[in-house]
């Protein structure tokens, strides 16, 4: 009996210190996050002005229906190519539409693009780069000779024969956007599998039996996370930029959506002269969106390869 009461006591304590240190552990998160958080700020002051940039254009996309001033597409003939006042913080165009109130919503549908087409390509560049890195031989051999006769033709060029196409929308605008780009991720990862798979721990997984995709999903794609993340993040902002010099050629979402590339092309380039404001906050609005994901991505990269430890 006395030994049982010790055992229990000693597995309840065993138990109450695994409690304590799980909620220590939970308790310390936040606090942990926020001193990395802080110490990113400090080493790259750069790429936190970068994410707080990304921040702002995110609240504008997702509460654009709360901060706006009316109806994006409403047509006010009384009021047209007013200068920016206190009834039209960024003016209006030549049809009388309020201008900050069509740029809001239009950081919605940029933001949309960037993320899914990104999202898109990250998942079929991963794929094809996992599967050509690994195998090698032939099946690398085949695959990067389709990669490269995509990369042969300038991007702006591909995207624009893929939505011509298919026809313009907004759907078909983010799979020509996630087409265009799936090639450079399949290359980044292929490299990165390439060192990868030579490591000890792949040839112990197959010694024992593990099935490929088990090596791929369990010890190879973690191992190459890292770059596919910086990569991602800088190509949000190309997708953006190539998502306005589309809808700036007409091959983005049909009006009246409000997009800040068709803002250039109908608006600002004929009234570039006498309405200053139709082509400077449009242009602005892009420039800031992908400067914000240039600079976060750039910060990453240096904190995440050794290489460039150090340099800045």
């Amino acid at each position: 009996m006395e030994s049982d009461r010790l055992y229990h006591g000693q597995l309840g304590v065993t138990a109450g210190n695994v409690a304590y240190h799980e909620l220590a552990g939970r308790r310390s998160f936040p606090a942990a996050a926020w001193r990395g958080a802080w110490s990113f700020a400090r080493q790259k002051p750069l790429g936190a002005a970068g994410v707080f940039v990304i921040l702002v254009f995110v609240f504008v996309a997702v509460f654009a229906d709360f901060i706006d001033r009316g109806d994006p597409n409403q047509l006010n003939p009384d009021h047209m190519l007013q200068a920016p006042n206190s009834q039209a913080w960024f003016g209006t165009d030549n049809l009388g539409r309020d201008l900050y109130s069509r740029v809001v919503h239009g950081a919605r549908v940029a933001l949309l693009v960037g993320f899914v087409a990104v999202g898109l390509a990250t998942a079929a560049g991963t794929t094809i780069g996992l599967v050509s890195g690994f195998y090698g031989g032939k099946v690398d051999l085949v695959i990067q000779r389709f990669v490269d006769a995509i990369l042969a033709f300038p991007v702006l060029v591909i995207a624009l024969a893929v939505v011509t196409a298919v026809g313009p929308s907004l759907r078909n605008l983010m799979l020509a956007i996630a087409f265009v780009m799936t090639p450079g991720f399949s290359r980044v990862v292929r490299a990165s599998v390439l060192g990868v798979r030579q490591n000890l721990y792949i040839e112990a997984a197959q010694a024992v039996g593990a099935t490929t995709p088990r090596i791929l999903l369990r010890h190879v794609l973690p191992n190459v996370t890292a770059p596919i993340i910086v990569v991602a993040t800088g190509a949000i902002g190309s997708a953006i930029l190539a998502e306005a010099s589309l809808s700036f050629l007409g091959l983005g979402p049909p009006p009246p959506n409000a997009t800040w590339g068709s803002m250039l092309a109908i608006e600002a380039r004929f009234y570039i002269t006498t309405a200053w404001w139709l082509a400077v906050v449009p242009s602005a609005a892009i420039t800031f969106a992908v400067l914000g994901f240039n600079l976060f991505g750039d910060a990453l990269r240096d904190v995440w390869d050794p290489r460039l430890r150090g340099t800045r």
